[in-house]
């Protein structure tokens, strides 16, 4: 891609390709111009514009950036190159503490930002930074990884924007409700939200179907429905159904990770109890494997919404049905639902368990789904950009490539929009955040 210093109307002019914006009509343009970080204009009047740097996309196509929203970039950054679901055999995988300094978390999410750059990612959510894993094994997910993030943030390190969610029990395990009541009192930190928005709680309802761990209705081989995490004197409902109320009380966002039928059940039946309450963005479910289509309509009449993960489920689905049996396997995922039913829905990667890229769960998304066609694809590539922004509470300023929106763009060797090859062969060319170049292809 050619670069040519031009005038000081704009800062960057990009043009010469096929630019996707996403919007609400599924507009495509041939030239952005962006000042100050912003978008300032599109098509003849951008190319009007002198612009102190203008790209040549040279046949190239631009999508608003990617952005991931379930990631655990900490815990990524400090166990790349090694993911879960790869050919690291299970004797070389990391384990034990992966970070033990400032200085080392402040690598670890250096080193996932440089990763992400490089995937076209320019936003994502971590999703479980707090007290509840000051003790944990990794060293990942404790208060001390988000004093890093804070760190870093007040430095204006970021080249991806953050959405964080707080933690107040362990990771895929068990929370308190003293613990959580006591935590989600503490202040949130000061930040930019633009680029450290701190939005909720996740809270681990469950476990995995292939683990018999999902809250189910329909008992497992062995007689075993598993079983809801959270705790308190009162049982388990209670802590759950609890936890849940008191951060919508609070207007916090509610991230839940629950896989079961039951579970989902029960966080839905306290956000239809309170209605009222309005967070700061929208609640959802991360991963709903076996969410029914009744409740997925329900998800949507009350505005919440799914995080899921369809390159997982092509990992776990021969191990889960298993588990499950075929009916219920054949009934698991449903992504096409989701996609049906309107309701808000965003593919993610849950990084380092599957790959990061991005283009490999949307391959993955195709296979699920059972088809491969412009206006799938064109759904598909909403739910890694504008719709995330929307489960930010972000929609009004990014995810897609308008007028006054920031200049969040990634480049891409060809157009992903169009069928017939896999998004994996698609190559990252340059990816932009904030209008500055973050990543550009040698």
């Amino acid at each position: 891609m050619n670069q040519t210093p031009l005038g000081d109307d704009a800062d960057l002019l990009l043009h010469g390709g096929r630019i996707h914006t996403l919007d609400g009509r599924g507009a495509t343009t041939d030239a952005l111009a962006v000042r100050s970080g912003r978008i300032v204009a599109l098509g003849a009047d951008a190319l009007r514009m002198h612009a102190t740097e203008a790209v040549d996309l040279d046949g190239r196509t631009a999508i608003p950036g990617v952005n991931d929203a379930h990631l655990h970039a900490a815990w990524l950054g400090a166990r790349w190159p090694h993911l879960f679901f790869s050919a690291t055999p299970p004797a070389e995988q990391p384990a034990g503490a992966l970070v033990h300094t400032a200085a080392e978390r402040r690598a670890a999410l250096q080193n996932a930002w440089r990763l992400l750059a490089e995937l076209g990612i320019t936003s994502y959510t971590e999703p479980g930074i707090g007290p509840g894993e000051d003790a944990g094994e990794t060293g990942c997910f404790g208060t001390a990884m988000m004093d890093a993030y804070l760190a870093l943030h007040r430095e204006k390190a970021q080249t991806a924007r953050v959405t964080l969610l707080r933690l107040f029990g362990t990771l895929d395990g068990a929370a308190e409700l003293e613990d959580f009541e006591r935590g989600i009192r503490t202040p949130l930190p000061t930040t930019d939200p633009r680029w450290l928005a701190v939005t909720g709680v996740k809270i681990f309802a469950d476990g995995i179907p292939p683990m018999t761990t999902s809250w189910v209705s329909e008992p497992y081989p062995d007689g075993t429905s598993g079983e809801l995490l959270p705790q308190s004197a009162d049982g388990a409902l209670h802590a759950y159904r609890r936890m849940i109320a008191i951060a919508l009380e609070r207007g916090e966002q509610i991230a839940v990770h629950a896989t079961g039928d039951r579970s989902i059940e029960e966080f839905l039946r306290v956000l239809e109890e309170h209605r009222e309450s309005v967070g700061a963005a929208p609640h959802y479910v991360v991963h709903a494997d076996l969410a029914t289509p009744a409740q997925i309509e329900r998800m949507r009449a009350v505005g919440a919404g799914f995080a899921v993960q369809p390159l997982i489920a092509e990992h776990t689905r021969d191990w889960a049905g298993a588990q499950l049996g075929p009916e219920r396997t054949a009934a698991a995922w449903p992504l096409g639902e989701m996609l049906g039913s309107g309701a808000l829905t965003t593919i993610t990667s849950d990084a380092p368990i599957a790959t990061p890229d991005w283009r490999i769960g949307l391959d993955a998304s195709l296979a699920l789904l059972g088809r491969d066609d412009a206006g799938t694809r064109r759904q598909l590539l909403r739910r890694v950009t504008i719709d995330p922004a929307r489960q930010d509470g972000a929609a009004t300023w990014k995810g897609s490539l308008e007028i006054g929106k920031v200049a969040d763009i990634t480049v891409l060797d060809e157009d992903p929009a169009e069928p017939g090859r896999p998004f994996a062969g698609i190559g990252i060319a340059r990816t932009i955040v904030d209008g500055r170049t973050v990543f550009e292809r040698a």
